[in-house]
């Protein structure tokens, strides 16, 4: 009886201490953000932007979208969106550019810095996700205007009826709420993975992911990590990930490789639909997004210098 009390306290004091983490990285960051956009630097930025998104095929207006997007979140970049007014003249095909934008860079203070407590430097984090949206959204523009495809307007499948409370006193309430639920799904997850090591299913997902882990370069040990990442996120993927690295079960290669393709590919599910809701098409936001964080991970994974300069390093957390 008593060591059945004791496994859910030892499992509430591990995940506190994850969480613990994971605050100490992110609510510098939620409130550099916010005074960033009380002094204009979302618009600023924005503006600074045009003449990138008319080379992915995107009107200048939505640099103040992709630049609320890199610094906030997609759920600020959808009002953003919406209050532009400009869902009707764009395409399919734009929309879905810039759904890949916001799928691949969104939150990058935030994001970043997780990625640099697990080791990523802030130029590799920039470089992978803003370059590699960039690139993405060019790739998927060009192919789009060279075949004709998703030309039509696109259809918004829903947008707020109501404004949300835009005071401090409104907004640190939502991050208060936000922050709240990270510690009960972190607490959740990692009671989920002790379930699936118990039940054996650790091993099976292992065997099926194994041959797609291979091919990125990323250990075996890393699988559940990985898919519970690409499912839910990257900060809940990352805070399972310090716990994997602190007990040793992780090496400095596994852990950046993954940070990495979670960084391009993470919440596939309530990402995607949140861009779905803009208009856009699986072709670029899920499957394109996909396909591209692989070849790009399976890239930097055959890199020498990559592997040699992990090499040399000691397996610790920043």
């Amino acid at each position: 009886m008593t060591r059945l009390l004791q496994t859910p306290w030892r499992l509430i004091q591990e995940a506190a201490k994850v969480y613990w983490t994971l605050l100490k990285v992110m609510v510098p960051a939620l409130i550099i953000v916010k005074v960033l956009d009380m002094l204009g630097g979302v618009t600023l930025l924005g503006h600074l932007l045009a003449p990138v998104m008319q080379w992915v095929g995107l009107p200048g207006e939505m640099g103040i979208v992709w630049a609320t997007l890199m610094l906030t979140n997609i759920y600020t970049g959808m009002s953003v969106y919406f209050s532009l007014g400009m869902s009707e003249s764009l395409t399919v095909a734009q929309v879905t550019v810039l759904g890949s934008l916001a799928l691949l860079s969104h939150s990058i203070p935030i994001e970043g810095a997780i990625a640099k407590k697990m080791g990523v430097s802030w130029r590799v984090t920039i470089a992978l996700r803003v370059v590699g949206a960039l690139v993405l959204g060019g790739i998927l523009n060009g192919i789009y205007n060279h075949f004709q495809l998703l030309q039509q307007p696109s259809q918004l499948l829903w947008q707020p009826s109501a404004v949300a409370d835009t005071s401090l006193l409104g907004w640190g309430k939502n991050q208060l709420e936000t922050l709240a639920w990270i510690y009960v799904i972190i607490f959740v997850l990692m009671a989920l993975l002790r379930i699936l090591r118990v039940l054996g299913v650790e091993r099976l997902i292992h065997a099926l992911l194994f041959p797609l882990l291979r091919m990125l370069g990323i250990g075996r040990d890393a699988a559940n990590v990985a898919v519970i990442g690409v499912v839910l996120g990257l900060t809940f993927g990352a805070g399972l990930l310090i716990k994997e690295a602190e007990s040793g079960n992780l090496t400095r290669r596994d852990i950046f490789l993954t940070i990495c393709f979670l960084g391009l590919c993470h919440s596939v599910i309530e990402d995607t639909m949140l861009v779905l809701l803009l208009g856009a098409d699986l072709s670029g936001i899920l499957w394109g997004r996909i396909v591209f964080a692989l070849a790009v991970i399976a890239i930097l994974a055959r890199i020498g210098f990559v592997s040699r300069r992990l090499e040399t390093k000691p397996n610790q957390l920043s």
